[in-house]
């Protein structure tokens, strides 16, 4: 979407994939920034990382605890990386446009603590949803993040744990999904998908995965990550390039990428 960005506004930039074991994140970091990079994005497992290697966080990373976005920023002969996050507010525009989700006062399954899931609660927290459940393979980070919530939005009744009762999203914010042989993020022995109306899976790509065709099965509203995606990369394209995104034109490239891809043999 990035490439189909640059092209269209005439820009002499390219966007490119690197993949960066976590114990080299930092130097994968200061060497992008030494090499001039405009700017990187970080998906999992860096997002909570890169929190700790940055010169600087936008207040978008203070607030809502991830850096999913650098920026380098010139400052005479050095430069120095800013980061940002642009997850939190892409997840509430995906969540209204895809679903037509009415945030204040909805009941939320949230599964997933990391980078990406940390940020969620905290920004459908802000949207004065009533509750929030969390669930993570490790309870101690869905302790952390539901003792902030407490603390930062009161108002909000959040816990740790499958909930008895409906809710009105399930918001899937694991990487499970993203490889074929990956069970559902959901445990359906402890929480039924006829106890929700919707469902919202981070993952995009394959299109459907296997919480998305038990959701469109069970009669479920659902989407997945693509509007996240395009949204949270349409910000960065503005933060990097200080153009506002074709976001027609990242869209349609999106779309393209990853509707093709589902539909292609094994072997290809």
């Amino acid at each position: 979407m990035h490439n189909a960005a640059f092209a269209a506004l005439g820009l002499n930039w390219r966007y490119l994939a690197f993949e960066v074991d976590p114990k080299n994140l930092r130097a994968a970091i200061d060497g992008a920034k030494a090499m001039n990079f405009a700017g990187i994005n970080l998906t999992v497992p860096h997002k909570l990382l890169a929190v700790e290697m940055v010169d600087a966080l936008d207040e978008s990373a203070k607030i809502w605890g991830a850096v999913n976005t650098i920026q380098f920023q010139a400052q005479g002969a050095q430069s120095r990386s800013i980061g940002f996050n642009t997850d939190a507010d892409a997840i509430v525009t995906a969540l209204r446009e895809d679903l037509q989700m009415e945030l204040r006062g909805a009941k939320i399954l949230l599964l997933g603590a990391g980078g990406a899931g940390q940020s969620a609660a905290l920004k459908l927290a802000s949207e004065n949803i009533a509750g929030l459940f969390v669930v993570n393979r490790t309870e101690e980070k869905a302790d952390a993040i539901a003792g902030e919530i407490i603390e930062r939005f009161p108002s909000v009744k959040v816990s740790v744990g499958y909930p008895k009762e409906n809710v009105d999203l399930i918001l899937n914010a694991t990487s499970l999904g993203m490889k074929a042989g990956d069970p559902s993020p959901l445990d359906e022995k402890q929480f039924s998908l006829k106890q929700t109306g919707a469902v919202y899976d981070m993952v995009y790509r394959p299109a459907e995965t296997k919480l998305l065709a038990a959701a469109r099965a069970a009669g479920c509203k659902s989407a997945n990550g693509l509007g996240m995606l395009l949204h949270q990369g349409a910000t960065a394209f503005k933060i990097w390039t200080g153009k506002p995104a074709p976001l027609d034109v990242m869209r349609r490239a999106l779309e393209t990428e990853v509707y093709r891809s589902t539909v292609q043999s094994p072997q290809s």
